[in-house]
């Protein structure tokens, strides 16, 4: 079967994660992506913390998957006529480079028009066009800071705290693809190309908009009632940081189980939602609090919170995480056991959807990565290895209409 995105040819411009990110995900449903990469080097993320020696880092094998490599030296005549014919011959070309080094190069956004009218131009940036840091270089937890992420995680008494999620690098890449996949479409019906950018800030934004919702209504209340430090807690004039409380109104923690002393994992989430009370008390064996006015209500239990959490807390000291999230869910009580790396790795449901996946690599062997998040009715993304640094060289320029003799010049000459 074909896939949906075959014929669409992606010139991968990009480096290290938001960027790849974005082109891996559109390989798997199958785009032609070419990984363009400097010659001898490659990506910087090949050698970044390394794990088996002369082997792909596997910061580079699971953000690269699906996709050609092509090694060219754009600096060289013959580099940049390689370029030049690409660009005629694709669809999309997205690049994280600094603001005007494709300029610089000689491939402006009005000589890749003059190439190709039809060329989608993606872009991952730090900050948007005409922002007034738009000059700053930006990486993962530089964007959580910027985007209003860090100031509202972690706890009231401590520093702001990034996540060890890629809200900044892969959550810029999710959202560049939907913007090419756009894109795409409006070149459909007008048949002509258009610059797509997203920044880092705007895309940690994006998913910091509960927060911002939460400013709001705190410029307006002076309270929030829903934060931890409701009531008997003070409020400023900014979103405080929550702990662990639940974003959406439904109050909810971390909460202790069997064996937290040697496992640093041996926890849950446990949400006390308004219409699960009764089932709540009934799971915990206090049906008694199902009628009492002191509990039966959000706002009455709202001064008594973290007494109920500890109440849960003590009946959780006998059970696993995975006991009790076992028994919760039969009364179907919205919690989830915390989850280590280790035991996401080693997750039967995980591996049988696709979302881990093993790979055969020529060089490191087996490895992990993560598969496609994204579930189709008719259609299985194959995950396939990362390629070796400039291993589709020769296959590309061959397909630009280059012969063996000429490919042997550009090689001698060291433009690929």
């Amino acid at each position: 079967m074909s896939k949906p995105l075959e014929g669409i040819k992606i010139i991968d411009f990009t480096h290290v994660q938001a960027g790849p990110a974005c082109t891996q995900l559109l390989a798997w449903f199958g785009a032609d992506v070419i990984k363009v990469e400097r010659p001898g080097s490659g990506d910087v993320t090949r050698n970044q913390l390394r794990d088996v020696p002369d082997a792909d880092a596997l910061y580079f094998t699971m953000l690269n998957s699906n996709k050609r490599s092509l090694t060219l030296d754009t600096k060289t005549p013959q580099g940049k006529e390689v370029l030049e014919k690409l660009i005629k011959e694709s669809d999309v070309m997205v690049e994280n480079f600094g603001p005007g080094a494709l300029d610089r190069m000689g491939f402006s956004w009005a000589r890749i028009q003059e190439l190709n009218p039809g060329m989608i131009m993606a872009s991952v940036k730090g900050f948007s066009e005409g922002h007034h840091y738009e000059d700053l270089k930006v990486y993962e937890n530089v964007a959580q800071c910027a985007g209003g992420a860090a100031s509202t995680t972690g706890f009231w008494d401590g520093p702001p705290t990034v996540s060890a999620a890629a809200l900044g690098d892969s959550n810029t890449g999710m959202h560049l693809a939907i913007g090419i996949l756009t894109a795409l479409m409006s070149r459909q019906k007008s048949g002509k190309g258009q610059k797509v950018a997203v920044s880092m800030q705007d895309a940690v934004l994006n998913l910091c908009r509960v927060k911002l919702r939460d400013q709001q209504r705190l410029d307006k209340l002076g309270f929030l009632k829903e934060y931890p430090q409701y009531p008997h807690g003070k409020f400023t004039d900014v979103v405080p940081r929550g702990g662990n409380a639940g974003g959406g109104g439904q109050p909810g923690w971390v909460l202790k189980c069997k064996g937290w002393e040697t496992d640093p994992n041996a926890y849950i989430y446990f949400t006390v939602q308004d219409h699960a009370w009764p089932p709540i008390c009934k799971a915990l064996g206090k049906e008694e609090w199902i009628e009492d006015p002191a509990y039966n209500t959000p706002d009455a239990r709202q001064d008594k919170i973290f007494d109920i959490f500890a109440t849960i807390e003590e009946w959780l000291k006998d059970k696993t995480k995975f006991e009790a999230v076992d028994y919760l869910r039969k009364f179907d009580i919205p919690c989830a056991p915390v989850l280590s790396m280790k035991e996401i790795a080693e997750d039967k449901s995980l591996r049988d959807s696709g979302s881990i996946v093993e790979v055969d690599h020529p060089k490191r062997g087996k490895y992990l990565t993560v598969g496609s998040p994204i579930k189709f009715s008719d259609l299985k993304p194959e995950i396939k290895a990362s390629p070796l640094l400039g291993e589709h060289t020769d296959e590309v320029l061959a397909q630009l209409g280059y012969t063996k003799e000429q490919i042997a010049e550009m090689h001698a000459a060291k433009a690929v």
